[in-house]
């Protein structure tokens, strides 16, 4: 009787992404996807609520500081819809990183005992922001659809169908960086603890909660920022949203150029790291 083995072995190939194994995978992913979503709220009095309760919350708290202690300008864009859709926006992105940033150390079980490709991981955890972002984007929606009426915003309709390629830009450049901090922290436990300190920084400096218009333009600070890769995707964001936002092509493309340099990177890395970290995990 002849007996069929499957032979696993691994790659020396630094660079390598089985798009075809993760396609077969997909049920697997799909799987880990809505585990994932409905642990995040498992044994929580809200449950699914907190989704839109968080940015609500988030928003209200930023139109209080900032809105109305600070008087800082939202460029005419209601204060409501200004923060709400920023913050919506940021949660994604930060989202995307945060969820990926422990991928090797929360589920070390896991990979020391079956096969399947990890990165099916990480694109699980972005999914799974994907879906909370369209639900917030609801509300978003609904007060945009409400101010547009009323006249106070212009979206600029016919850059709509840009907006899931900005937000796949995003998702992308979120995972690259989390799973870049989860291959470093398998050895290094106390990157994991700068993480969100990490993020907090970043994202106050990005214009999140305040437009770029507000800095003097060819003020060193404002040039500074522009390097940040998450400025001109998310003025671009607002920009299409709201017919409000500094949109320049160079620093969109150059984030676009970082982002595919750091997902080359955070390929290599991840394959790398995963043939040792059950080592020191």
């Amino acid at each position: 009787m002849k007996t069929n083995y499957t032979y696993i072995e691994s790659n020396d190939s630094g660079f390598r992404l089985n798009l075809k194994e993760l396609w077969d995978y997909r049920d697997l992913v799909l799987l880990l996807t809505k585990k994932t979503f409905t642990l995040s709220y498992k044994q929580t009095v809200l449950g699914p609520a907190w989704i839109i309760i968080s940015p609500l919350l988030s928003s209200l708290m930023y139109i209080v500081i900032f809105g109305v202690i600070a008087g800082m300008s939202t460029n005419g864009i209601p204060q409501v819809l200004f923060y709400l859709s920023s913050t919506t926006f940021w949660t994604l992105f930060a989202a995307s990183l945060t969820s990926n940033a422990y991928t090797f150390l929360n589920n070390a079980h896991i990979f020391g005992k079956v096969y399947f490709p990890r990165i099916a991981v990480p694109v699980s955890n972005v999914l799974v922001n994907l879906i909370k972002f369209a639900i917030q984007m609801i509300i978003v929606m609904g007060l945009l659809i409400f101010y547009t009426v009323k006249g106070d915003v212009h979206p600029v309709w016919q850059l709509w169908p840009l907006l899931p390629l900005v937000l796949i830009h995003i998702s992308v450049m979120g995972m690259s960086f989390g799973v870049i901090v989860s291959s470093l922290t398998t050895k290094y436990r106390d990157l994991s603890i700068l993480v969100s300190f990490f993020i907090q920084l970043w994202m106050f400096g990005t214009p999140v909660v305040y437009p770029l218009t507000q800095l003097a333009e060819g003020s060193t600070i404002r040039e500074i920022m522009m390097y940040n890769p998450m400025t001109a995707p998310t003025e671009l964001f607002r920009y299409i949203l709201t017919g409000q936002g500094t949109v320049l092509p160079g620093y969109c493309a150059a984030s676009v150029a970082l982002t595919v340099a750091c997902a080359l990177i955070g390929i290599i890395v991840f394959n790398r790291v995963e043939k040792t970290f059950m080592d020191t995990v």
